[in-house]
């Protein structure tokens, strides 16, 4: 299969010409993968718009909502998994709390500790984001790859983020 050039490739070619002995397919796989990720944030962050979330508020929504009934978890929980500092999520936290999309409350195993749950207001946004936000990944996919290539695309880049402990 032959495929149109792209600013990867003259990166790659440039770097050919002037240093030949150098191996650049890892440069061409992670800028590829560096700009299909800036790219697709654009189009997820324009998919979320609409529902008055970015994708960091989104994130927090998603994680309470994958968590299952009562869509309650702890402000450590939400923070390891995003990856977020705590400062980080508690702005994030304050933010969808003024919207009306969670809830604070104290936790009663822990006096000093809170409880962050998904209101029905923010269960039933993330709901339709969450499908707004496929559609934009699906549009993207099936321009360019067929089933069994993006099945092939997400095995490789599995093996990948296992094999460097991401």
């Amino acid at each position: 299969m032959t495929s149109t050039p792209d600013p990867v490739d003259a990166i790659t070619a440039q770097w050919a010409a002037v240093r030949p002995e150098l191996d650049t397919v890892p440069m061409a796989v992670f800028g590829r993968i560096y700009r299909l990720s800036s790219a697709m944030a654009l189009r997820i962050d324009k998919a979320y718009k609409p529902f008055g979330i970015a994708r960091g508020e989104f994130d927090v929504l998603a994680t309470l909502r994958r968590s299952g009934e009562p869509y309650t978890l702890s402000p450590r929980q939400l923070s390891a998994t995003l990856m977020l500092t705590t400062g980080g999520m508690t702005g994030r936290l304050d933010r969808l709390e003024r919207a009306g999309l969670l809830s604070r409350s104290p936790d009663p195993h822990d006096r000093r500790g809170l409880r962050v749950t998904l209101s029905d207001r923010g269960r039933a946004l993330v709901d339709e984001a969450v499908e707004a936000g496929l559609a934009a990944q699906r549009d993207a996919l099936e321009s360019a790859l067929d089933e069994e290539e993006a099945e092939q695309l997400a095995g490789l880049l599995r093996k990948l983020l296992t094999s460097i402990g991401a």
